[in-house]
């Protein structure tokens, strides 16, 4: 069977499924994960379909080293078209689904076709079953997977689940496993409820085993946690996770303020994340990982007394809290957890109501407009509704759910002028007019604007003399500057490609470690499989899917205009980004890429990319 299991396809249309073995050559094209579904998608997908029909292929893949001993090992990659930006749909998940499914001998379930009534996927070790789900019709994400467990009488099972917002197919919908792990970009969940498919269930299988001496898979693994102990973000993230970062913002002046008006909200303090650990019961995280950087507070949720709830990421809290001119930790925290419970992602959540509210202070929108609803800044009793009328497409909030891009189409007035996207997907939480390696990164993104896809921490953290060594120029490093910004991005997003397609989290292999050259995760890899695995094949893999993906996308969309950021961010005071400084920072990128200056790959480069 190799290093990577089977292969689990599923056609819903005609209720039937089959196991297919995975070739261990994959290795050298695609690794796995990310790169696995880009090129299975990239074979199969001519052109242009209908993102919600029955054409589209949902792909759900472990990394090469999800479910193994190696450290942080929880990852798993989703991938279909997007409802939401019509482009590839890219999402990433952690917790334990990635290495449940692993543990029943499977890579990858590729989903296709549509059920005529709504069903759950039930998976055992070398077993699988298409069942009924319409008794799960209409919960909830928690409800959904606790209903489970109780009519299946098994409390050891996990599940990746949809709730109302896919159901209803909002074109942000994200799927959820347990109480804090979200797919959340780019509208997965929304593919999945266009398939009637309300979850898939999986009953651990046997433990993934090594491949070569287990003493020298136990040394690598024990250096790979020491180097992620020794970072000096280590403690901060084990700590207090992504929220212990909300002040940092503030202080580099990149948190996007009331629909990116501003770069600094002063209210910060109100809005602290490491203030939670006053409430902190347990920190909790993902598989296999170190950190545990997740927690369980003491907060309970307003309308549900006997649950507590669980402690928002980085991404939520700016995103809830400044982006919207919302000042009320609490809430942050509940409006957070609401995102979760029904199934919707809370960044676009987060930016569409900000967008809606920016509307509303300049006069555009009115309560005849958005239904009688109050959209002053910060206003939570709003934002509570509007999270609920986006999932159940209902009110105000249904048109808010199409996405921004579309929302402002309809809406006129200029109103698109005020929403932040790029190629329909919505903003995430650092302003782009005042760190220039995000904006870079914002607009080359193959899933649209999104800071996770492309992950350039070493932006902020790396020194001068690293970037001239590695980049050719100390102002790579600098945020202000936009000069060096195309060899660094570059470097960021194959970087992020690879590490997808490992199954590794980003967090401790980027926010901690931060080397961004590959060597010991390809040392990891090398240790964990038995095959001989280098830095250099590995981003020259990176490179191949990379290309991909951007041929895949102007397959998709061959007129759009691939590459750009919001007017809104252009020729803003204190800020250098302006059309031409972008433009420039986009060719050195292509140039980066070794793309031709309208940013096309080689052909050649995608030569041998299939299964």
């Amino acid at each position: 069977m190799g290093i990577y299991g089977k292969t689990l396809n599923v056609d819903l249309t005609e209720k039937r499924y089959v196991f297919s073995p995975v070739q261990d050559r994959i290795l050298e094209t695609t690794i796995g994960g990310r790169g696995f579904n880009v090129a299975y998608l990239f074979d199969r997908i001519s052109g242009q379909i209908d993102p919600l029909g029955q054409d589209n292929c949902l792909l759900f893949s472990c990394g090469l080293l999800t479910g193994t001993a190696a450290p942080a090992s929880s990852r798993l990659h989703i991938n279909a078209v997007s409802p939401l930006t019509g482009l590839l749909g890219s999402s990433n998940i952690g917790g334990q689904a990635g290495a449940w499914l692993r543990s029943c001998g499977l890579q990858s379930i590729i989903v296709r076709g549509r059920s005529d009534n709504p069903v759950y996927l039930y998976i055992e070790e070398d077993c699988a079953e298409i069942r009924d789900a319409r008794f799960l019709k209409g919960l909830d994400t928690f409800e959904t997977q606790k209903k489970i467990k109780d009519v299946l009488g098994n409390r050891h099972l996990t599940s990746l689940v949809i709730g109302p917002a896919g159901e209803n197919l909002a074109r942000f919908a994200c799927i959820i496993s347990g109480r804090d792990h979200a797919a959340g970009r780019t509208g997965m969940g929304a593919v999945m409820g266009s398939k009637n498919l309300k979850a898939i269930v999986m009953a651990k299988g046997g433990k993934r085993k090594l491949f070569i001496k287990k003493s020298q898979a136990r040394d690598a693994v024990r250096q790979y946690i020491k180097k992620i102990k020794v970072s000096p973000d280590f403690k901060t993230f084990a700590q207090y996770g992504g929220a212990g970062y909300v002040k940092w913002a503030d202080d580099m002046g990149i948190m996007a303020t009331r629909n990116y008006q501003g770069n600094r909200f002063h209210q910060v303090d109100s809005i602290d994340g490491r203030r939670l650990e006053a409430f902190k019961l347990k920190s909790s995280g993902c598989y296999n990982c170190p950190v545990q950087c997740k927690a369980v507070l003491s907060f309970k949720q307003k309308e549900d007394p006997e649950q507590t709830a669980t402690r928002p990421e980085f991404e939520p809290m700016l995103n809830i809290g400044a982006k919207c001119g919302l000042d009320d930790l609490e809430t942050i925290v509940y409006l957070d957890n609401l995102c979760s419970k029904l199934g919707i992602d809370s960044t676009s959540a987060a930016t569409a109501m900000a967008f809606a509210m920016d509307l509303y202070d300049r006069g555009i929108l009115t309560q005849n407009d958005t239904h009688g609803l109050d959209l002053t800044w910060g206003n939570a009793q709003a934002m509570k509704t509007l999270i609920s009328q986006m999932a159940f497409a209902e009110g105000f909030g249904a048109l808010l759910s199409k996405g921004v891009r579309q929302a402002a189409r309809v809406i006129g007035k200029g109103s698109d002028q005020y929403a932040a996207h790029v190629k329909g997907l919505e903003l995430s939480a650092y302003h782009p007019g005042s760190i220039m390696g995000t904006a870079l990164g914002y607009a080359i993104s193959s899933r649209g604007g999104d800071y996770n896809n492309v992950y350039a921490s070493l932006e902020y953290r790396w020194s001068k003399d690293q970037a001239s060594h590695s980049f050719g120029s100390s102002e790579a490093v600098d945020i202000h500057a936009t000069r060096g910004k195309g060899e660094l991005i570059r470097r960021a997003v194959l970087v992020n490609i690879v590490l997808d397609s490992l199954g590794l989290c980003k967090v401790p292999v980027l926010s901690m470690i931060g080397t961004f050259d590959l060597k010991s995760e390809a040392e990891l890899a090398s240790a964990l499989t038995g095959f001989t695995v280098t830095a250099d094949a590995l981003f020259k893999v990176g490179d191949r899917i990379a290309g991909m993906e951007r041929c895949f996308n102007l397959r998709l969309l061959p007129d759009m205009d691939q590459d750009t950021l919001p007017a809104m961010f252009m020729d803003q005071p204190g800020s250098n980004l302006n059309q031409e400084t972008l433009q420039a920072m986009i060719s050195e990128y292509y140039t980066a890429m070794g793309w031709d200056e309208n940013g096309n790959p080689d052909p050649d480069l995608l030569k041998g990319t299939g299964e």
